[in-house]
């Protein structure tokens, strides 16, 4: 189907966004609009957003792709991705007056833009489906957890390790220091809640407990995509794993996953990108 791109202008709290719109001859009435993640912009690594939108608008399938105040062309401080709330709500409010068809909009991000997605959505009646493409859910003891399980374990087998300590290019006292303080790490944070007392408040709560409040109020369906060669992903994986509440919500009805074997974080061969696009495509058609 031909469409056609065109740039898009709004503004949020005095300040300009800048995105693109890629609309097709006959538009569908369900619209995704991009969020994207620092530091990148409205392309992407790879240029695989603009692909991606070029790809679902060819199949009916109207597209916005913006920066957020801060990054790209778009006006305003650098902010982080907890506090881009009124980004996405003027973005879609863009998208519903340049797409009169338009009754429903899919958000989809990819690592902190995944976890932007969570906050947004289940404030928004308009918002009916969530694309999270290796969410960020980073903690210290999470990713310390997650670099002894999948890179120090993973290295002992690495034959080309073991050449590089016997020709003297690698030094063990300093990967053991690395292991160690990582390893202190987790451990630090088991003491630290076994000695928690009963009712403190401890401030702000973990970003992986508010992305689950956020998701487990959202009532849309979820497309869930997760890299097999990226640690923020196995950082994910691994708090699914261990948490009870996560488990649930991610094995509901409502959640659909797939996981790229070998892909690393943002897709950077063109077969990963195409079969990401492969998936939401058909996912969007079930819908």
């Amino acid at each position: 189907m031909n469409f056609t791109e065109s740039a898009v202008t709004f503004l949020c709290h005095d300040e300009w966004l800048y995105g693109i719109l890629s609309l097709p001859e006959q538009a569908f009435s369900r619209g995704v609009l991009i969020v994207v993640g620092g530091p990148q912009y409205r392309a992407g690594s790879h240029r695989q957003f603009t692909l991606l939108a070029r790809s679902l608008a060819e199949q009916g399938t109207p597209v916005v792709r913006f920066d957020y105040r801060g990054m790209g062309d778009s006006e305003g401080a650098t902010r982080t991705f907890e506090v881009v709330n009124d980004d996405v709500q003027v973005a879609i409010d863009c998208f519903f007056q340049s797409v009169p068809e338009l009754k429903e909009v899919v958000i989809f991000g990819l690592c902190d833009a995944a976890s932007a997605a969570i906050f947004y959505a289940h404030r928004d009646m308009r918002v009916s489906g969530l694309v999270l493409i290796n969410p960020w859910v980073r903690t210290e003891e999470g990713i310390a957890k997650t670099y002894l399980k999948h890179y120090y374990l993973s290295r002992l087998f690495d034959a080309s390790l073991w050449r590089k300590v016997r020709s003297g290019k690698f030094s063990l006292k300093t990967a053991l220091q690395s292991f160690l303080k990582l390893a202190g790490s987790v451990l630090l944070t088991k003491k630290f809640r076994r000695l928690k007392p009963v009712g403190e408040n401890l401030g702000t709560t973990s970003l992986p407990d508010r992305m689950y409040h956020g998701l487990a109020n959202f009532q849309g369906l979820v497309l869930l995509v997760l890299s097999g060669n990226d640690l923020t992903a196995k950082e994910f994986t691994g708090l699914v794993k261990t948490s009870k509440k996560w488990g649930r919500l991610m094995r509901s009805d409502r959640v659909t996953s797939q996981y790229l074997q070998g892909a690393d974080h943002t897709f950077s061969r063109r077969e990963w990108r195409e079969q990401v696009s492969s998936w939401l495509i058909a996912w969007l058609k079930l819908r």
